[in-house]
């Protein structure tokens, strides 16, 4: 490719700072969904002290986003993940990496749609009476949000931006009322090791969900070719966007707790423990616990379809997928064919299943996605000092490009356990197998696609976000 074709291809520059991507990062991770149907699984395998297992969790995710933050540093690139791997290990590997980590996300992404649907059911059936088949909800908000990501990056996080601090404002209200009704029940009791269930064994049983609900920490990396100084901002939305999530799951957690009285096995047993705690402390306001989730839904899709369609853009403008998801729009400069087929997808696989509810719908395909999401994630941070060895060697640290990503790999190998471990119930025990057999079939693709491109390693990598050619 020509130095002028290069440039043709790009996405707009700075439209991007780093209060924008941090607000995109945080409405992908969607704190309200991510939190009211996890935490009573998390409560189930910890206890009493569930907000120490998501602590963990957090800081498992800062491991994780080291390795981001260092590839950012060196070379900002809206691949991402498929990029990263490209570059250490290759162009097989960088293939088979698009094919997966694409196909993962969009069945990830197909829990959200059908959750968009199904809380707006429920939302408008509880408060106005109508009742709208969730399928027909589903595809509105695919709709609009499509409209949204495709019209520019700005116009749409900034939405999302919108939608999330609405959503977190409400959450954050809802908070404060249960530990002012419930005063009496203050105690530090959450955060007492003693109180595991299990001792550390109890952390383990409901870690993966606890991971789970920080995917989406990794949005602002494919947004670099749109940021302003990518190199700096990215790494820091990255560390700011974990920490300022976990600290939110953290009080949220307390102030359930609290709300239940620290019955763990109360809340164990409720399928939506925020609702039933704010349900319990103000009924009158449960209304904000439904509008919460409703737009933290929204500002999911906004944020998962604008990061997560750019490694499919990333992908096809690179070679590494089809050349025509490549494509920007000629006026909004945004990869819209990418987007489309992306969120239609995630659609599509939703619409298949539409006999079933979406709460399992959510369930369901929010378990098989991960599986592939959380292996790329080992893949990334086993890359990082595979890259720094071969590419900036007299950078080596130790710290960052040793002991970091060991430790990340270690503990990320624990929800990895979680979600592929014999003996699960039916359709669970499924998973591993068909992310098994994605993989190989991610493989074969990459090695047929190699050796039909001969020039695929130069092409992988070759659009530096802040880069001109």
């Amino acid at each position: 490719m020509t130095a002028s074709l290069m440039n043709a291809d790009r996405l707009s520059r700075n439209q991007l700072g780093l209060p924008q991507i941090v607000a995109s990062t945080l409405a992908n991770i969607a704190p309200a969904v991510s939190f009211y149907f996890g935490f009573g699984v998390i409560v189930g395998g910890a206890g009493v002290a569930a907000p120490l297992t998501i602590i963990v969790a957090m800081v498992v995710v800062l491991f994780l986003s080291n390795t981001l933050a260092e590839f950012s540093k060196y070379r900002p690139s809206t691949g991402s993940f498929v990029t990263f791997i490209g570059m250490a290990f290759g162009p097989t590997a960088g293939a088979a990496a698009s094919l997966f980590t694409v196909v993962g996300y969009a069945i990830a992404a197909a829990a959200i749609v059908a959750i968009s649907g199904g809380w707006a059911h429920d939302t408008i059936k509880l408060y106005l009476g109508i009742n709208i088949p969730w399928q027909l909800l589903s595809i509105l908000a695919t709709g609009i949000c499509g409209f949204l990501v495709a019209r520019g990056v700005k116009i749409s996080t900034t939405w999302a931006a919108i939608f999330f601090y609405f959503e977190l404002t409400l959450l954050l209200i809802g908070a404060v009322v249960m530990l002012v009704v419930n005063w009496s029940s203050l105690s530090w009791a959450p955060f007492l090791p003693s109180n595991l269930s299990g001792g550390l064994a109890g952390i383990g049983l409901g870690f993966p969900l606890a991971i789970y609900s920080f995917v989406g920490w990794e949005n602002s990396a494919t947004l670099a070719e749109e940021t302003s100084d990518p190199r700096k901002n990215i790494p820091r939305a990255l560390v700011i966007g974990t920490i300022a999530i976990g600290i939110v799951y953290v009080f949220l957690a307390y102030s359930t707790e609290i709300a239940f009285h620290n019955d763990a096995k109360a809340i164990g047993n409720s399928t939506l423990p925020y609702i039933d705690a704010l349900k319990g402390s103000a009924a009158g306001l449960l209304i904000v616990a439904y509008l919460a989730g409703m737009t933290s839904i929204f500002s999911c899709l906004l944020g998962l379809t604008n990061s997560q369609a750019r490694i499919l853009f990333s992908a096809g403008r690179e070679g590494l997928l089809p050349v025509f998801f490549g494509k920007i729009h000629p006026q909004h400069k945004t990869p819209h064919i990418a987007m489309w087929a992306y969120i239609l997808t995630a659609l599509a696989i939703t619409l298949l299943c539409w006999n079933l509810d979406p709460v399992t719908i959510f369930g369901d395909t929010g378990t098989l996605g991960t599986i592939p999401i959380i292996m790329v994630y080992l893949a990334t941070t086993i890359a990082l000092p595979v890259y720094i060895l071969r590419f900036h060697k007299s950078d080596f640290s130790m710290l960052k490009h040793g002991i970091i990503p060991v430790l990340g790999v270690v503990l990320t190998l624990f929800p990895l356990w979680g979600l592929v471990q014999p003996g699960q119930p039916a359709p669970f025990n499924l998973y591993p197998a068909m992310a098994g057999a994605g993989l190989l079939v991610a493989i074969i693709y990459g090695i047929i696609l190699a050796r039909r491109m001969p020039d695929l390693v130069q092409r992988i990598g070759s659009y530096v976000a802040d880069e001109d050619y």
